[in-house]
């Protein structure tokens, strides 16, 4: 295209190419929340059908995002983000058209695949791309994008489903993010070709077997054990994860070009920021789909009422992540804290508040800003605090923990609503409970975190800090001394 031909122009382009990406990985992860119930009707699919419909996706996106990001730093971001995008475009279009319950599930499992190819690369790309002063307004941006992708899911998915457009139904929210994709790679030549500064390293074949291998077989059983009933399938795959991911923990510190880079479990604040995004994200996509549930089930309401229900939340979620760059570089972690107990707060107001409309939907906007300011400026505290070497291989860890607390947080929270409850307003409670401990333990992890105190500014980018315009003009008067000197 001769309009990307122009330097400035493809600069512009790279945000919003890369996060186009981004919107439709985490649209994908809650779309068929609401919609699940009709997927059933139309494809006759059982329950565990059903859930594999939802948990696909998931579980190929989890599992391959550590060993994407290797092959984004051995054969280059941009390809790899381009091959992950047109991998999920085309499984889009085909889960929009399956024919049957499997059909869909295998399109759902290739989706997670294309997804998990790009997540890292998003990542990768802003820290090599983005100059470093606009960097953390890019990294707010990406936050920002993440928050509203995963609200607009089920609010989309629910206005589709009930508008039914030319008899679609549910297939008319698959197909939504088709037309996305297809503008992404076709302005992706825009994006720069670039790689890990360092030798491009060998893809380690033992530890991606592992890697891959241990987190489907962790992933598997918390997303299908609740509804089966936990079978003895289920305790096997869990025994066996803990036993592959101990193994591949093990094999890192002995190959030459281990996936994850040694200094990075070793930094503390590594560890407290990854522990962070997993505890948080271990309540925020159960938060909403137990408020779907309940409304459409015990409330009775409609997918459309249901989706439109949580519009405050992702009105509030906006607002939020606006001022997340702002607040962010003031109070660093401690507004991650501040964030994650503003919604440890809203959970115990829902079920109190949810006989009174209007003040749900305050308490509901309330949650989503605090929701909105973390996920839009975690990454940025997280990737700001890590050692340089280490930051492709935080690149690929974030999203993971994300993924997988939003797996663990569905099952746990599924359970506890599900425990023995006099009323389906005591389900509620049980739920909302475990909501706010989760959020007041990320809280405790984010304090955590601000202990670890900031990177030195020197490093802040893997590099000597800029030298300013003063510092510049003594360096050329005493070069030029030494030159009549010498």
């Amino acid at each position: 295209m001769i309009l990307l031909r122009s330097p400035s122009l493809r600069r512009r382009l790279i945000l919003p190419i890369i996060l186009s990406g981004t919107f439709v990985q985490l649209f994908s992860v809650t779309v068929l929340q609401v919609g699940v119930v009709d997927v059933r009707r139309d494809l006759g699919a059982g329950a565990g059908e059903s859930q594999l419909v939802l948990a696909g996706y998931t579980l190929t996106y989890a599992c391959s995002l550590i060993v994407s990001a290797r092959l984004g730093d051995r054969y280059g971001y941009r390809r790899m983000f381009v091959a992950g995008l047109a991998l999920f475009t085309a499984s889009s279009l085909g889960a929009a058209a399956a024919p049957g319950a499997w059909v869909l599930i295998a399109f759902r499992l290739a989706q997670g695949f294309g997804s998990g190819l790009m997540a890292p690369q998003i990542l990768s790309i802003i820290q090599s791309a983005v100059p470093a002063h606009r960097r953390p307004a890019a990294l707010s941006a990406f936050g920002a994008t993440m928050a509203a992708a995963s609200l607009a899911g089920p609010v989309l998915g629910g206005v589709l489903i009930q508008l039914d457009p030319l008899g679609l139904g549910w297939r008319a929210a698959m197909l939504l993010t088709v037309p996305i994709g297809l503008v992404a790679l076709a302005l992706s030549p825009a994006l720069p070709s670039v790689r890990t500064e360092q030798r491009p390293a060998r893809l380690d074949p033992v530890g991606s077997v592992l890697s891959l291998l241990g987190s489907a077989l962790l992933i598997l059983p918390l997303t299908m054990g609740r509804e089966t009933g936990w079978p003895w399938w289920t305790w096997v795959s869990l025994a066996l994860a803990v036993v592959l991911l101990a193994g591949f923990a093990v094999s890192q510190r002995r190959v030459a070009d281990p996936l994850v880079h040694p200094s990075t479990m070793a930094d503390p604040a590594t560890r407290w920021g990854l522990g962070t995004v997993l505890v948080f994200n271990a309540g925020v996509p159960s938060f909403t789909l137990l408020l779907s549930m309940h409304l459409q089930g015990a409330e009775g309401w409609s997918p459309l009422q249901a989706g439109l229900g949580v519009t405050p939340y992702a009105l509030g979620a906006l607002a939020g992540s606006g001022i997340a760059n702002r607040l962010g570089g003031r109070a660093g972690p401690g507004a991650l804290a501040a964030s994650s107990l503003t919604l440890a707060l809203v959970s115990f107001a829902v079920p109190v508040s949810l006989d009174l409309l209007w003040l749900y939907w305050l308490a509901l906007a309330l949650g989503g800003a605090g929701f909105g300011l973390f996920t839009a400026s975690a990454f940025t505290q997280v990737i700001g605090r890590v050692r340089p070497e280490a930051a492709s291989s935080v690149s690929g860890l974030l999203p993971t923990a994300q993924q997988l607390g939003g797996t663990l947080g569905v099952t746990l929270a599924g359970l506890v609503y599900a425990a023995s409850a006099p009323s389906t307003s005591g389900s509620l409670w049980h739920g909302m409970t475990y909501e706010a401990v989760a959020f007041a333990l990320a809280a405790a992890c984010a304090i955590g975190l601000a202990r670890q105190g900031p990177r030195p500014q020197g490093h802040a980018d893997g590099k000597l800090a800029p030298v300013r315009s003063s510092e510049r003009v003594q360096i050329r008067r005493a070069s030029s001394g030494l030159r009549r000197r010498g």
